[in-house]
């Protein structure tokens, strides 16, 4: 049910690939490589069978080329620029050049380290500066010169698709082609960079002989990662440079001198350490299958090519009412040819007005449709910076506002700092992209009311059930308004606050507990749907089990981390990892009550006997220290097997209830409230950043008339109030308000308890 369209990040494997693999594994024993005894003999024999296959592959002779196996296409750059034989600037001399396309991975931009280290000067070179000499036939100067310049380039942009001339290779290799505008005398090699055109299409090497090529395998299999190739053409071989060696790469050495000779052949002399072996014994398994389920990357080619035009074609015509379009599209082709294009598309969502969407948000919406994309700059700021307009200035300037690569802050003043790409891959479908262009036109072009939206009025749809004592009140003080508003209110040292509001324990006051939130059980003059009327609490709920379903109450103890035990335990898989109602919907069917006479949780679920978790740790608590809430490490207790094999039962996979430990303190990030100290941050159970979740029902009533209004069917509350409320997992309900006013307050008081918003 997955739409994934994040295959130019990592393809998917095939089944049939997994169990060919474990196979073999089951069928034979595969020794360390650098033994002499049989199994290892055996290893040994499989690998450079292996190599050769990669050869094949991309249309190599071992005449012709080495395959050096490295930690993933990251690592076989990193080797190229330590290895390269650089000549350094000196007296009367430039020295050699490190030139790279600005449309580069992260990964080759990043080699400028090495070189500068070096002593050796790197050129950036713009695509059209290419594209200009390319045209133009500009050549480089005195080319029988010996002194060494590598240029880098992407076959395939892993930002917009974007393919470029694989012929660049033998131009400026002959040197009819100069990389950069004030040719240097030299000789020039070239480091192809393939990861990312080679998950898609073929590449003859045999045609195009780069000096260096390389490779990421999971971008091809999908399995197994980390593992990745450098292709050495075997005239360069010679001229590389050791600048270290390990187990396996010696011929023989001296522990006590300066002796060492290494292996003779490119690839044992590169290979540091055992190579991960079961790894390229896998690939060979890759082989099989993608050449048994696609008949060779040239179907591979035209498939996913195919897709990539039918989807650019369909978003280019969507448009608004008004004729502005839905989305902008950064590509350098129009997706006429594979040979210029790959099949990746990168755009941002316009709003009717031209005004980009946040990458965020459409992520994040593509994930309500069960839809996979990438957002980003995609480890390619080059590319990011010329697509999107972006300056050197606005990178720094956007960096200071707190954006870092690979996070969500997706606008900074309006400017989008990344954009959102798909891909596809040898299993994409039709079905896919039609998914896909459904999602767009579903989330931008349902029809839209055409009326403003009606403003709250007590007593509309969307009052709660009268039935549930929930729905009693307690009046709330009026928050203190920001410092923008001109409204008269109550004095912030609480000279005017009402009397507290008088709370009945459930028992003598628990440890833990530093008060009381409370919901009388006498009925308010409010208006429960979310009318403007006295400030006041309709409803209290905590979560005992993150994800889990609400336990209303009508008063409960407050502790230091918020509603004593909302979210203080968790469910994690079997690996520990905490699972969220994105990944296991059933979660919301799990009902946990906590009796605090019997000191008890009782956890229910349809088809399921109740079960109690006792509320604190016992001797059958086993301490874990492997759990993470929103980056943070949490120290925490598995609740014991009996728990872990109803919940299992119930939701069909192996996991377990954990709850934080009470000896741990977690603290909150940032400090939202202005007079908090700084001293002083919030500790938080296993919630995500705040204590206390708080909603205004006016503001909910607002979307849910908006919701309803962009219903197409007509039907009436499509999205009851009681309903939508739910969705948002809030501790307070409140009510009196007008329509997001909350979005202001910076404190409020409850009776006596008084909060920071």
């Amino acid at each position: 049910g997955t739409v994934y369209l994040d295959h130019a990040g990592a393809t998917l494997f095939p089944e049939s690939q997994l169990r060919s693999f474990t196979r073999d594994l089951l069928e034979n024993v595969y020794g360390n490589p650098h033994s002499q005894n049989i199994s290892s003999k055996l290893t040994q024999d499989t690998v450079e069978q292996v190599r050769y296959r990669v050869l094949a592959h991309f249309h190599a002779s071992p005449e012709d080329y080495s395959v050096i196996f490295t930690a993933g296409s990251t690592a076989a750059l990193k080797l190229v620029a330590e290895a390269f034989p650089w000549v350094p600037r000196g007296p009367g001399s430039s020295g050699s050049l490190f030139c790279y396309l600005t449309d580069s991975h992260t990964s080759v931009v990043g080699m400028r380290m090495v070189t500068t280290a070096r002593n050796v000067t790197s050129i950036p070179v713009r695509p059209e500066d290419m594209w200009s000499a390319e045209k133009q036939g500009t050549a480089a100067s005195d080319p029988d010169c010996q002194l060494p310049h590598l240029f880098c380039y992407p076959a395939q942009s892993n930002f917009s698709g974007t393919r470029y001339p694989l012929s660049w290779i033998g131009e400026v290799t002959a040197g009819r082609m100069c990389p950069v505008s004030a040719p240097a005398p030299g000789r020039w090699f070239v480091l192809l960079d393939a990861a990312s055109y080679a998950s898609t299409s073929p590449l003859d090497l045999s045609a195009h002989q780069a000096d260096f090529v390389s490779l990421s395998f999971y971008k091809i299999f999908g399995f197994p990662t980390g593992l990745g190739a450098l292709l050495v053409h075997n005239r360069m071989a010679p001229l590389l440079r050791k600048t270290y060696f390990g187990g396996g790469t010696a011929a023989a050495y001296l522990a006590g001198e300066d002796f060492y000779i290494p292996r003779p052949s490119v690839a044992e002399r590169f290979e540091d350490g055992t190579i991960p072996f079961l790894d390229v014994i896998a690939l060979k398994h890759g082989f099989d299958a993608l050449e048994r389920l696609t008949g060779g990357m040239e179907n591979v080619q035209q498939h996913t090519f195919t897709l990539a035009r039918y989807t650019y074609a369909a978003l280019c015509s969507l448009r608004y009412p008004n004729g502005a379009p839905v989305v902008r599209i950064y590509s350098d082709s129009e997706f006429r040819s594979p040979e210029a294009q790959g099949p990746v598309i990168n755009f941002n969502v316009l709003d009717a007005s031209g005004n980009v969407v946040g990458y965020s948000q459409v992520e994040k919406m593509a994930s309500l449709f069960n839809i996979q994309v990438r957002t980003g700059c995609f480890c390619n700021t080059g590319a990011c910076q010329r697509h999107l307009g972006i300056s050197d200035e606005m990178v720094k300037k956007h960096l200071q506002a707190g954006h870092v690569c690979g996070d969500d802050v997706d606008l900074v003043d309006g400017q989008p700092t990344g954009s959102v790409r798909i891909s596809f891959g040898y299993m994409s479908t039709l079905e896919d992209a039609q998914a896909f262009l459904k999602f767009i036109i579903a989330t931008r072009l349902r029809p839209q009311h055409s009326q403003p939206v009606p403003q709250a009025v007590p007593g509309e749809a969307g009052t709660a059930p009268a039935e549930s004592e929930a729905q009693s009140t307690v009046p709330t003080h009026r928050p203190s308004p920001s410092p923008r508003e001109d409204t008269p209110t109550a004095s912030r040292a609480g000279n005017d606050r009402p009397p507290a509001v008088g709370a009945v324990c459930l028992r003598p006051p628990l440890p833990e507990a530093t008060g009381t939130l409370q919901a009388p059980s006498e009925k308010a003059a409010a208006a429960p749907g979310g009318g403007l009327g006295p400030h006041v609490i309709t409803n209290l709920f905590l979560y005992p089990i993150k994800s889990c379903a609400a336990f209303e109450v009508t008063q409960w103890p407050v502790g230091h981390q918020g509603l004593l035990y909302d979210r203080s335990w968790m469910v994690v898989n079997h690996n520990g990892i905490c699972l969220s109602q994105k990944q296991e919907p059933r979660l919301c069917l799990v009902q946990p009550r906590i009796d605090l006479q019997q000191r008890i949780m009782v956890v229910r679920a349809k088809g399921m006997e109740p079960i109690e978790v006792p509320l604190e740790e016992n001797g059958e608590w086993v301490q874990i220290c492997q759990s993470k809430v929103c980056a943070d490490r949490v120290n925490t207790h598995d609740c014991g097997e009996k728990i872990s094999s109803w919940l299992s039962r119930f939701l069909g996979r192996p996991c377990h209830l954990i709850k934080q430990s009470s000896d741990f303190q977690r603290n909150a990030k940032k400090s939202h409230g202005k007079g908090q100290s700084a001293g002083t941050p919030a500790t938080l159970s296993l919630v995500n950043e705040a204590q206390y979740l708080l909603i205004n029902r006016s503001s909910v009533l607002e979307l849910q008339q908006q919701l309803n209004a962009s219903d197409e069917s007509g039907r009436e509350e499509l999205f009851p109030m009681r309903e939508l409320i739910s969705r948002f997992r809030a501790n307070i309900i409140t009510s009196g308000a007008s329509a997001f006013e909350e979005e202001k307050w910076e404190e409020i008081s409850i009776g006596s308890l008084h909060f920071q918003v």
